[in-house]
């Protein structure tokens, strides 16, 4: 029996969909910053735990502190998981299993058998559990280690034998490759990992040409797919490649066909965002801990609506962001409301979007954010009192970000994104509207 790399994970049972994944106790953690950040992060864990549960393997599959157990001890131990640890300084999400299916010796090399759990096992965790942990800053990466088993034969006997392969990536890594489209993009993510079989280091290909396939990383395109694959396969995994996901998993990702003279690859499908109550609760818990430092950070100039907290909503079939702020305005009397919108983006707006997006570096896995503000207009003495004006600003990522870069003006930020006046949609030109007081 082998120990895991380490040494006091506790376990997560996935038990092909029959056991609930659970998370580690934070009084069970010894190290004390560990232990902070497992308390502190619970929201996150249990939202990744579930995400877990609702995968089904080919074969079973059981978390576990332990690698290379027999299954019917494996149901009697303790199956808790999803834990903090340490692994070369990094402050990880750590995870260790033991998958019950048997690769051939004789017809999978070690790199295709890697390459199996990876796809079979490893990958589907990683995408369980990024989503919900991504958002938190103090976590710098993920380590996945997984036991599957080997049989063959020597002098006419049957062998069998477990095989440990462990996956490390770097948050950045990770985020990529839970978000890439094609096997191509995945591959560049995993040029940042650190994988080992059996405690030996090994470059892991998702492309039967191997090396030849980096050349290619670059022409990478979207490819974002979700299926509901057949049934369970077989108890014994052969050449044939990584089996259909059971109970709604995503497919196992296939290498990609190499097109031939006569074919060309169809084009990518397009992204559709899912906007669906649970994802959008799923991203707001993502966020929680940064949602709640920039809350309390900038609260001083952004004037956030206490009762509003930031929330993300579905705007044209895709998920925002959404930041509620109250804005007040001393503005000409008489001023038209376009005026009074492109003012609060100028005055009030511009210097906030820097200052916000530093609290969402790089890429995410949303697709904008939107500035929801209640103007105020002040009033001069014996002037009657100016009804306040509903704006919302809808704003891509990609927009703000090259706003953030200074490659953007506010105009085109805006002209990119869309504007709402009480409700309605509208177009702002700024120099015009804060010029002459219309549109």
């Amino acid at each position: 029996m082998r120990r895991s790399r380490f040494a006091c994970l506790p376990i997560l049972l996935v038990a092909t969909g029959l056991a609930s994944a659970q998370v580690v106790s934070p009084v069970q953690i010894s190290d004390p910053e560990m232990r902070a950040l497992q308390q502190s992060s619970m929201s996150q864990l249990k939202l990744a735990a579930q995400n877990i549960a609702g995968y089904h393997f080919d074969f079973p599959f059981y978390f576990s502190r332990k690698l290379d157990v027999d299954v019917k001890q494996q149901q009697r131990i303790d199956q808790h998981s999803i834990r903090f640890e340490r692994f070369n300084g990094a402050i990880v999400l750590a995870i260790t299993g033991n998958y019950y299916g048997a690769y051939s010796a004789e017809k999978l090399t070690d790199e295709l058998r890697a390459r199996q759990t990876f796809l079979q096992v490893v990958l589907p965790i990683l995408k369980a559990v990024v989503p919900a942990v991504q958002g938190n800053p103090q976590v710098q990466g993920y380590a996945v280690e997984v036991s599957h088993h080997v049989f063959g034969g020597s002098m006419g006997m049957p062998i069998e034998r477990a095989e440990n392969l462990m996956v490390y990536l770097p948050q950045s890594a990770a985020v990529k490759l839970v978000a890439a489209q094609n096997n191509l993009a995945r591959q560049a993510a995993l040029l940042e990992a650190e994988v080992f079989l059996n405690a030996n280091p090994l470059n892991l290909w998702l492309t039967d040409d191997g090396q030849s396939s980096v050349n290619d990383i670059a022409r990478s395109a979207p490819d974002v797919s979700r299926t509901t694959p057949p049934p369970t396969g077989p108890a014994i995994a052969d050449e044939s490649g990584p089996q259909p996901l059971a109970g709604g998993t995503p497919e196992p990702v296939q290498p990609d066909p190499k097109p031939t003279a006569a074919t060309s690859p169809p084009p990518p499908p397009a992204l559709v965002r899912d906007t669906s109550p649970q994802a959008l609760t799923a991203l707001q818990l993502s966020i929680q801990g940064i949602s709640n430092r920039m809350l309390r950070e900038l609260e001083p100039e952004a004037h956030f609506v206490v009762y509003a907290p930031p929330a993300f909503i579905a705007f044209r079939h895709q998920a925002y962001l959404e930041l509620s702020v109250s804005t007040t305005l001393a503005v000409p009397a008489g001023a038209s409301r376009y005026k009074v919108a492109a003012l609060s983006f100028d005055d009030y707006l511009s210097p906030l979007l820097r200052r916000v997006l530093g609290y969402l570096p790089g890429d995410q896995n949303f697709d904008g954010i939107s500035f929801s503000t209640t103007v105020h207009t002040l009033n001069k003495p014996g002037t009657a009192a100016t009804k306040p004006l509903s704006v919302e600003f809808f704003f891509p990522l990609g927009s703000l970000h090259c706003y953030e870069s200074y490659d953007c003006t506010g105009q085109q930020l805006i002209d990119a994104g869309t504007v709402l006046i009480n409700g309605e949609r509208v177009g702002l030109a700024l120099q015009s509207a804060e010029g002459t007081g219309g549109p």
